[in-house]
């Protein structure tokens, strides 16, 4: 699992296309609504904004499914 994760960190995620590249924009520690979907947070797990590097698009994502970039 990724742990401390801050906003502008480079990540990358799983998508139904493969591997995707982005940037943190936000960190959530409570449960939060994104997109239409419930998504549960806390300060022990928390979930992750991010913004794909390639379309420009916002998903959220828990932190075990975002790996850090060098």
């Amino acid at each position: 699992m990724t742990k401390d994760l801050a906003k502008g960190d480079r990540v990358s995620w799983n998508t139904s296309q493969g591997r995707t590249r982005g940037t943190v924009v936000e960190k959530r520690t409570k449960d939060f609504t994104f997109a239409g979907q419930h998504f549960t947070a806390s300060d022990e797990e928390p979930a992750y904004l991010v913004e794909s590097e390639k379309s420009g698009d916002r998903a959220a994502h828990k932190g075990s499914a975002l790996r850090r970039l060098g």
